[in-house]
């Protein structure tokens, strides 16, 4: 029997239409949308077909009822310019992760979900909040990952095959936390994304729609003050700072110096026209496209934990998928470049808990 609500989730993860489904698979356009209204049921071998259309296991079309990530949940930054494909692709991949989700949590004890909604506070404000109720003080942050898993937020790394969308956040049934970060930028940019979408889970997790330009204006804003909070940046004393002196603070904060120039302007520690003359200084030297000589990128305490204890415990990767009814190409896509491949066993501190972890045993 096929579940329809798995195959309109499976075709909008591999970017398809109807139509494309149907050349791709010979099947036609008339019976996809039979089978995806829950009109028609496919023969095994039509299932098989469909199967091998959207690389997936015929198992997970099979499995339970899905519900789909509403639009107006997800943080989708410049939304207007995403064609839908684009979206429905992240979504979907965005209801996976859910999936992968709750099959940890029915294995392991994770940290509970600490993360405030503010609303109605400025992102300045907000952002002050946050930092005091987590106990991190006006220090720079040592890891942004580390620090959201340890406050309950589930973090993964978002596909590769849906890179036309920027990292986003969304609450699963309003109150789970989720960040897909995209991880093709730069260390310093992952952890501005990070914080970006830590924005929008505390300033538009109520009746707020997490995008649109003022959403994403809040969010930036929140990002930047988090980041570098104003009492840190002052103590620095980064008056009239130039990109030299910029470019040496950047390391402490572990942000973009374009970012930190940013903060610099906001906070009024240098003029507008000494802003755009060290942005098109820094741009000069390649700061504005990339981050020469960056920090690498932060990876998944947890995650990695998790793959650790199971593979202790004797369960593999494969077998994890198998359960997800997934393949062990799309399980890797979601947690790819946030696990290493060999963990050092080095102890990082971060403000806040320490993520709560152990295996629960039946």
């Amino acid at each position: 029997m096929l579940t329809s609500s798995r195959l309109v989730l499976a075709r909008k993860r591999r970017r398809m239409t109807l139509a494309s489904l149907a050349r791709e698979s010979g099947i036609s356009v008339r019976s996809l949308t039979a089978y995806e209204n829950g009109h028609k049921n496919p023969t095994a071998e039509t299932l098989q077909t469909l199967a091998q259309a959207l690389e997936l296991p015929v198992a997970f079309f099979a499995a339970p009822d899905v519900e789909e990530i509403e639009v107006d949940a997800v943080s989708f930054r410049a939304l207007s310019k995403i064609s839908a494909l684009d979206r429905d692709a992240a979504r979907g991949a965005g209801r996976i992760v859910v999936d992968i989700n709750r099959w940890v949590e029915e294995r392991f004890d994770l940290p509970a979900p600490d993360v405030p909604t503010l609303p109605h506070l400025a992102p300045e404000q907000a952002a002050e909040r946050v930092r005091a109720l987590w106990g991190l003080g006006e220090a720079p942050i040592p890891n942004m990952v580390h620090l959201l898993e340890a406050h309950g937020v589930r973090v993964f790394s978002l596909a590769a095959d849906c890179s036309a969308v920027d990292a986003f956040s969304f609450r699963w049934n309003r109150t789970k936390p989720f960040v897909v970060l995209n991880l093709e930028k730069s260390g310093e940019r992952g952890r501005f994304d990070a914080a970006h979408e830590l924005g929008h889970l505390v300033l538009h997790s109520e009746h707020r729609i997490p995008h649109g330009l003022e959403a994403e204006q809040e969010a930036q804003k929140f990002a930047s003050a988090f980041l570098m909070p104003q009492a840190g940046i002052l103590a620095q004393m980064l008056h009239q700072a130039d990109s030299t002196r910029i470019l040496s603070a950047k390391s402490k904060w572990k942000v973009a110096a374009v970012a930190l120039a940013y903060r610099l302007r906001d906070l009024d520690l240098i003029s507008e026209w000494s802003y755009r003359n060290t942005i098109k200084h820094l741009s000069q030297m390649g700061y504005r496209s990339g981050e020469p000589n960056g920090i690498p990128r932060e990876t998944s305490q947890l995650l990695s934990k998790v793959f650790t204890t199971l593979r202790a415990n004797h369960i593999s990767s494969s077998a994890m998928a198998h359960d997800l009814s997934l393949t062990l190409d799309e399980l890797n896509l979601h947690v790819f470049g946030l696990v290493p491949l060999a963990l050092d066993g080095g102890r990082q501190e971060i403000g806040g808990r320490r993520p709560d972890l152990r295996l629960i045993t039946s």
